[in-house]
């Protein structure tokens, strides 16, 4: 740009017919373009939009490359949609679904083969019977008992409330049906709580250990009470 040469505005055509009398020598208006002779010796601009600078007209090229900038922001994420456009069509004509991530390197572990089971009881003493069962039948890995937590709950048209034992047990996902038949036949409660909670992802080797202890009922295809 020119020494001592104000920045440049953006002007439409319409505008520009306000200006009549304030453009620079070299201008003058044919309709509804401009013909432009700038004094820096640019060539001829019959386009509706022009910079305004302090003394001339700078040329329509440097317009469209400022508006360039200013609308690049702007359509990059508009961009980035349409490269994946064709591969989310693809998908929708065969009908499949995109492909699940892959475990993590080095871990193994499938996202959801492991579940981990909730069971409440009256006491610790029925907690512990249930417990040692289906750790011996390999129904479980592992459990934890969880003494003296409160329940709060409606039951036959009364809210209860009782002290009880909650135990959490870690399986294969596989295995949930069986370590639910199994809980209810020796249950006291006339409707016991059996609920199980996919685990997504933790420590590796506890999770191919939780796995390893009960593959062989896994493999089963009953399991005796």
């Amino acid at each position: 740009m020119g020494r001592g040469r104000a920045p440049a505005i953006l002007l439409g055509g319409g505008f520009l017919s306000h200006l009549r009398g304030h453009f620079p020598s070299g201008a003058e208006e044919r309709g509804k373009s401009l013909s432009v002779y700038p004094s820096g010796g640019f060539s001829r601009c019959n386009f509706p939009g022009y910079l305004w600078g302090e003394n001339e007209f700078a040329p329509c090229s440097q317009a469209a490359l400022l508006l360039s900038f200013l609308w690049m922001p702007a359509l990059l994420p508009v961009a980035s949609r349409l490269l994946l456009l064709p591969r989310s069509l693809m998908i929708m004509a065969s009908g499949s679904t995109p492909s699940q991530p892959s475990p993590a390197s080095g871990s193994g572990y499938v996202p959801g083969s492991v579940s981990a089971a909730f069971v409440t009881c009256p006491n610790e003493k029925v907690a512990k019977e249930i417990a040692r069962a289906v750790v011996e039948k390999r129904l479980a890995a592992c459990v934890n008992l969880i003494p003296q937590i409160t329940s709060i709950y409606e039951w036959k048209g009364k809210i209860e409330e009782d002290s009880e034992v909650l135990m959490m047990i870690k399986t294969q996902s596989s295995l949930v049906p069986a370590l639910t038949d199994f809980v209810r036949s020796v249950h006291p409660y006339e409707v016991a709580e059996v609920i199980a909670l996919p685990v997504e992802q933790g420590n590796s080797p506890y999770l191919h250990w939780v796995r390893q202890v009960t593959e062989s009922v896994s493999d089963s295809s009953t399991v005796l009470p």
